[in-house]
């Protein structure tokens, strides 16, 4: 199959690192993948398209609805001879519905949980027409789904669950211990995610300073408009030393291998790809009970789930993990086994070329190739 794989966003996120992933495993069972992105983005999936050998393509979005940009999508789709769009993330569930009906080709959405996508009527009117049209509405987590549901007054019926997945990627742990400069007794505590309010590191370096000083260090990967509030709230608690802020990092595989803990104190997630490498990379997860993270990890299992934004409740399942080697070994080896059980890079792509090999058999005669795009 031709599959156009569309998202409104280029920079490194989880959305991102699907759509990439995804369109790599597709194109190791014998699946041409065309990438569609925006070409006033930041350039940084596209580029990843490219060292991986893909051509992306790119559209340009002038305002909100723009009849040009769809033209244009049309024509590029045709072009390209596309059996079927795959969508992600809001704008380009509606651009990629209009397109695809347009071309009388499948459609399918992929939703990975923003919870503020459904904040304005227009867009929860403009989403409930693009998951009726299209020939099928995915989503990352039960919780995303319920959500969607809830918000939008679907059927049970409408939405599919198809669980996000990660490559198995192995690391150095003494490149990043030595650039840290912490020595093999202290235990690395590991965040990785986007420096924005939700992802809730000032609560986990608040939960931190109420432990002390002591042989702990805190990494923080992660690029964002909080990094001077972050380095600010840690130098006044004291803990300028301990807490550490990496900026955005392409050596993920490298600060898992280093760590010793991982910690997710979101407010909300759809299914954290990071938290499915940690899990997979043997790692004791300490996250919050929040969005799909508990259908990853049962509490006391895989791993501590914490309520979001609970200082005292984080700093406790901190306190617990970091004072105890045999809780953290046991805690990682399940979060391993469960991570390989539920959550490889193959089963997510299982999922999703099932679903288009069975939309395939029944896709409408394709238009001719020179077929002009009109008013």
């Amino acid at each position: 199959m031709i599959i156009a794989e569309m998202l409104e966003s280029d920079g490194p996120g989880g959305a991102e690192l699907v759509e990439l992933r995804l369109a790599q495993a597709l194109r190791d069972r014998g699946h041409t993948i065309v990438p569609v992105g925006p070409s006033a983005g930041c350039g940084w999936l596209a580029g990843q398209f490219r060292e991986a050998g893909f051509d992306p393509q790119t559209f340009t979005l002038r305002r909100p609805l723009d009849w040009r940009c769809l033209q244009d999508m049309i024509a590029m789709l045709r072009r390209h001879r596309v059996d079927l769009v795959h969508s992600h993330e809001f704008t380009m569930a509606i651009y990629g519905t209009a397109a695809a009906r347009w071309l009388g080709i499948p459609h399918v959405i992929t939703m990975h949980g923003s919870q503020y996508v459904t904040s304005k009527w227009r867009r929860q009117v403009l989403l409930r027409w693009a998951f009726r049209s299209s020939a099928a509405t995915i989503v990352v987590s039960r919780d995303t789904k319920r959500h969607l549901e809830n918000e939008l007054g679907l059927s049970d019926t409408m939405l599919r669950v198809v669980l996000n997945g990660v490559p198995m990627r192995p690391g150095d742990r003494s490149t990043v211990r030595a650039e840290l400069g912490v020595s093999d007794d202290q235990v690395v505590l590991l965040a990785v995610g986007s420096l924005v309010p939700r992802k809730g590191h000032a609560v986990l370096i608040e939960a931190l300073s109420t432990l002390g000083i002591g042989s702990w260090t805190l990494a923080i990967a992660g690029g964002g408009a909080e990094r001077e509030r972050l380095e600010a709230l840690a130098e006044a608690k004291g803990l300028s030393r301990q807490v550490r802020i990496l900026g955005h990092r392409e050596d993920v595989p490298n600060l898992l291998a280093a760590s010793d803990v991982f910690v997710m104190p979101s407010l909300w997630e759809g299914l954290p790809l990071a938290l499915l490498e940690a899990m997979l990379a043997g790692k004791p997860v300490i996250a919050s009970r929040t969005s799909g993270i508990p259908e990853a990890v049962a509490d006391g299992v895989d791993g501590v789930l914490t309520t979001p934004g609970d200082v005292g409740e984080l700093a406790s399942a901190l306190r617990g993990v970091i004072s105890d080697p045999a809780r953290r070994a046991a805690l990682g080896e399940a979060a391993r086994a469960r991570a390989m059980a539920s959550f490889t890079l193959d089963a997510m792509a299982d999922g999703y070329e099932a679903l288009f090999r069975e939309l395939s058999t029944t896709r409408r005669a394709r238009p001719a190739a020179d077929a002009r795009v009109t008013r």
